[in-house]
């Protein structure tokens, strides 16, 4: 039985989303979390592996139960009368994660027939927030908020921002890694102020390599402080040549927020398609 979560959490304390033997992570700690409620061995596909320190809202992954474990979870009384044990499972899991606990499991329910966290995703959408000189520091926010020491111009970040969507190569804004493509199709890309004067990123793409999130903020971070032109990012991008300009930004800022799929009847065969692009990177 193939069981969907969703998936929450602060980045701050783990090593990234993937288990390491010697290291927290948030992979680690769910599974662990399965493991006690479900028994086994539980392995958790996720949408999209965040690095340390990035944080999620959005997170969405699966899990395939054996027979056992599926019968173990079936057979576990809920609470109130009629709960469906599949979405009781979120609450068991919170229960062993703890109320105060830096990542946690807000639904679980029946996978979808065909349905692969990773493979049938069809868009990811990140956040990312700034304060600048003009904003100030708000201590509540400061896990999820990356701090920069200059008056930024959103309105000019904006209007770069939006010359990057498109179909493209985008190796200048990503570290590369040996034998994968760089061509994505950024969505969405735009700035904006919130209500307490905190810089917002939007950024929505149907993939993103390594650091890409990163690479495109400190980007525009680079024209909000002058030291780079609006035309500036698109000619970078098209160089294909990561420039010292362009930094990649703390992690802290970074927060997967949501993960999109197609509709159900569209599942399986979407993610027979991005399996096979994989293969042919």
């Amino acid at each position: 039985m193939r069981i969907r979560l969703d998936i929450a959490y602060d980045g701050t304390h783990f090593r990234g989303w993937a288990r390491q033997p010697s290291h927290r992570t948030v992979q680690g700690e769910i599974e662990g979390a399965l493991a006690r409620v479900l028994g086994g061995d539980p392995r958790l596909v996720v949408a999209g592996r965040t690095d340390a320190g990035v944080h999620a809202t959005g997170q969405v992954a699966h899990v395939d139960l054996d027979d056992a474990q599926t019968e173990r979870m079936l057979s576990r009384r809920s609470r109130g009368p009629h709960r469906d044990p599949v979405e009781a499972l979120a609450g068991r899991l919170r229960g062993v994660l703890g109320a105060y606990a830096d990542a946690t499991v807000t639904t679980t329910c029946a996978a979808p027939e065909g349905f692969d966290a990773r493979f049938s995703a069809v868009w990811r959408r990140y956040a990312y927030r700034i304060a600048d000189d003009t904003t100030g520091y708000d201590p509540l926010e400061r896990s999820r908020t990356t701090t920069v020491r200059a008056e930024l111009d959103v309105d000019r970040m904006d209007e770069a921002a939006r010359t990057l969507v498109g179909l493209h190569d985008f190796a200048a804004y990503c570290k590369p890694r040996e034998e994968a493509t760089t061509i994505r199709t950024l969505l969405e890309f735009d700035w904006r102020r919130d209500g307490s004067g905190v810089l917002v990123a939007n950024v929505k793409a149907d993939a993103f390599c390594h650091s890409m999130v990163r690479a495109l903020v400190g980007g525009c971070v680079a024209v909000g402080e002058g030291r780079l032109r609006v035309v500036d990012l698109a000619r970078i991008r098209d160089d294909l040549v990561r420039v010292p300009e362009v930094k990649v930004l703390a992690a802290r800022g970074l927060t997967l927020t949501a993960v999109g799929y197609p509709a159900a009847d569209q599942l399986a065969a979407r993610a027979a398609q991005t399996r096979n692009r994989r293969d042919r990177d």
